[in-house]
Order: structure tokens, then sequence, then C-alpha cells
């Protein structure tokens, strides 16, 4: 994989991090927001550590 799929992939990571803590910080969070961006988190990672 190139370079730059990796970056974009790590920029992606990132931007959920953020989604992930604005989420959290919320007055009322939503657990299955939550879920959701844990998970899509969880498969940039491992597509990330494939490459």
């Amino acid at each position: 994989m190139s370079s730059s799929h990796a970056a974009a992939l790590e920029t992606k990571h990132a931007n959920l991090d953020a989604r992930l803590h604005a989420e959290m910080n919320r007055p009322a969070p939503d657990a299955a927001t939550i879920q959701q961006i844990k998970r899509a988190k969880l498969k940039i990672k491992q597509e990330l550590n494939e490459i």
C-alpha cells in the first residue's frame, strides 16, 4: 500500500477519535453512536496494521 493511503487512514482515524471525544463529552452521549465510532476506528486500525 502507498504511504498516501496510510496517511489517509490515519487522518480518518484521528477524525473519528475527535468525533468520539465530542460524543462522550455531550450531556447525554448516545451509546450506539459511540459503539459505531469505536468499531470504525478499530477497522481502520486493523487496516493500518496490515500495511
